[in-house]
């Protein structure tokens, strides 16, 4: 056999072989929920994977437009199908406004969900932390740019993470609270920094002066305390025009709090309009 024959002969089994992964040697097809791109990011300097559900119905309707959902933590092997199928259920018995949801797959989670620290055992949970202002840089310059891009979008957005997607999603909002209408949080890391956060946020607060968002938080049994504590401020110091929530959930923990909590959280923020 010639050296172009067997070359040929090879690329044509690993093409086959492909071809068999994909579709399976009993005949099964891939099972297809939504669908990814990449994002070569100069804010974080690397490529970034981002995972996209279309709620039903998007395909057939028209030129109507969609809220956009976006949660850190967004990988297929994190919180993406959990809070796919919440959506996807939601939609589909009349409890939830039909959202695209946007997942950001993490790459390194507990740098970029993290502020900076002082706190030195902090710094210990990761070979890099600190770099949630980065993070926010790559949703706000290329993210949700290249996402009002690729779908058909309304201005209204949101976002929702738990533990430190969570922390992510508050700091967010006291720092930057522009960048969504909606911050849900569940069980945020609020101790990160010796509760940094906590001791900002009253000031943080007033310098905003009207701030016509929404904000809902759920804590588990686990960190009712700081939970307590952030409520207790926000009693105080909300905004005008701001609108939260806190859901104490005493019977979860912090590793079951995300699932039923987004449950309540988005029949509570995104009921569909009364006809």
């Amino acid at each position: 056999m010639s050296l172009f024959l067997r070359k040929l002969f090879v690329v044509c089994a690993l093409l086959l072989a492909a071809e068999l992964a994909a579709v399976g040697r009993d005949g099964a097809e891939p099972l297809v929920i939504g669908e990814a791109f990449t994002i070569e990011s100069k804010a974080v300097g690397e490529t970034r994977r981002v995972n996209v559900y279309l709620p039903p119905g998007y395909a057939e309707a028209g030129e109507t437009r969609f809220p956009v959902l976006y949660m850190p933590d967004g990988g297929v092997a994190e919180d993406f199908l959990h809070v796919a199928g919440l959506v996807q259920v939601g939609v589909g018995n009349g409890t939830m406004r039909p959202f695209v949801l946007v997942g950001i797959e993490n790459t390194e989670r507990r740098r970029d969900l993290t502020g900076p620290t002082e706190n030195s055992k902090d710094k210990e949970i990761a070979p890099r932390v600190g770099g949630s202002e980065a993070f926010r840089k790559f949703v706000r310059t290329e993210l949700t740019p290249e996402v009002k891009k690729r779908y058909r979008t309304t201005d209204e957005t949101a976002i929702v993470g738990e533990s430190l997607a969570g922390l992510f999603v508050i700091e967010t909002l006291l720092l930057e609270p522009d960048l969504f209408d909606t911050y849900i949080a569940f069980d945020p890391s609020l101790w990160w920094n010796d509760e940094h956060l906590l001791k900002i946020a009253p000031e943080q607060l007033a310098k905003a002066g009207k701030l016509e968002k929404k904000l809902y938080f759920a804590m588990s049994n686990d960190a009712a305390a700081l939970g307590e504590g952030f409520a207790e401020i926000l009693k105080k110091s909300a905004p005008a025009g701001t609108k939260w929530h806190y859901e104490p959930m005493p019977h979860e923990k912090h590793s079951t709090i995300y699932h039923p909590a987004a449950l309540r959280a988005f029949r509570f923020l995104f009921k569909p309009a009364q006809r």
